[in-house]
């Protein structure tokens, strides 16, 4: 459960965070309406937020938060947009996720 719960919370963190940066990225970009700052701002507090709500030593979480926050962005690039990921982006996203999994649920003494 410890896992499920772990992988979920990275899971929202992430996309606190690419949300939050995304926003300003159309305004500054694309040319979108500076009110999407405001939002902005929400969801990058929520990211830290949502980091600090780990249980884990914040290093190992900041660590192990860089894997799922690739796989992440490989979702959001096709999913929000638009564009299929290419066998490479795949590839390294799993290779990310691995890494996390072995830093977050590796066996320690404490």
């Amino acid at each position: 459960m410890f896992e499920l719960k772990t992988l979920l919370l990275f899971v929202a963190t992430a996309l606190a965070e690419i949300a939050g940066c995304y926003l300003p990225y159309l305004w500054l970009r694309e040319g979108k309406s500076i009110w999407l700052l405001v939002p902005a701002a929400f969801f990058l507090a929520l990211f830290a937020w949502l980091l600090s709500l780990h249980p884990t030593a914040a290093g190992r979480t900041y660590a192990a938060y860089g894997g799922v926050y690739i796989f992440a962005a490989i979702l959001w690039l096709w999913s929000i947009e638009g564009i299929k990921p290419t066998t490479w982006d795949i590839v390294g996203s799993l290779v990310a996720m691995a890494g996390m999994a072995i830093i977050m649920f590796a066996p320690r003494s404490v």
